[in-house]
């Protein structure tokens, strides 16, 4: 037994196994897993932070228009404010993307084709019956620009789930290479002391530290963004509504 903790004193003082000597000495498989991890990594974070930063924008912009839009005695004043390529007077919709302004214009556009006088036709009515159908036309509009501003909402974070679900798998094989090294080595030297088979397993087991240090932060930053752009996705869905019962409300009976 005195002979073995010996063995051990003797191997950790001579061999200053360090993280980094390991690194540059391991193979290179477990490199190139290493390299792609940090990449994935460094990646996230990005992604992490320039999400963060568009979907805060996002959020105070939607709720000055939504503050804007109810304070507003008429559709046609915030239209005259928010007409594609009009000056905008609102802060955060002015500097920032506001997807729920982006359905209002959609839905706003619309609603102006409605009321547009045909010249083939001398009856409104009839002619925006045999248009469009009443509002469905604007119901169309609205769900087909809350869904193309959802997927804008929804880049990268794609990449989030595929690092979280795939960085610890990167890792695990390089966990699984640096150990099947050892036994290589045990095998080539025809024992099986500290100094053979502990530097294969130390780093096979930054691999998957490494991997780990990748995927946790992604999934819960993926998580985080999730519940983020649910709410801007709830706030699209609300807004939708009301801007067609307020249609229908206002200006159904004079189309």
């Amino acid at each position: 037994m005195e002979s073995v903790w010996v063995h051990l004193v003797s191997v950790t003082s001579d061999s200053e196994i360090s993280v980094s000597g390991l690194l540059l000495k391991a193979s290179l498989v477990v490199q190139l897993v290493l390299l792609v991890l940090l990449f994935m990594s460094v990646l996230c974070w990005w992604v992490i932070g320039y999400k963060a930063l568009s979907l805060k924008k996002a959020r105070i912009a939607s709720k000055l228009f939504l503050e804007e839009f109810w304070s507003a005695t008429s559709l046609d004043e915030i239209w005259s404010r928010h007409r594609p390529g009009a000056d905008e007077t609102i802060a955060g919709s002015a500097s920032h993307h506001c997807p729920t302004l982006s359905v209002f214009q959609a839905g706003q556009m619309e609603l102006e084709k409605l009321r547009r006088p045909s010249q083939s036709s001398s009856n409104l009515r009839d002619t925006i019956a045999t248009r469009v159908a009443g509002t469905e036309n604007i119901e169309r509009a609205l769900r087909r620009t809350r869904n193309a501003q959802l997927l804008e909402l929804e880049s990268w974070t794609s990449f989030l789930a595929t690092t979280a679900s795939a960085a610890p798998f990167v890792g695990l094989f390089g966990t699984v290479w640096g150990i099947m090294e050892s036994f290589l080595n045990i095998a080539r030297q025809g024992n099986a002391t500290l100094t053979t088979v502990a530097p294969g397993i130390a780093e096979a087991l930054i691999a998957t530290a490494i991997g780990l240090v990748a995927a946790i932060p992604a999934v819960i930053a993926y998580n985080w963004l999730s519940g983020q752009i649910r709410e801007l996705e709830a706030d699209m869905d609300n807004f939708s509504n009301d801007y067609l019962n307020f249609v229908r409300r206002h200006y159904e009976d004079t189309l």
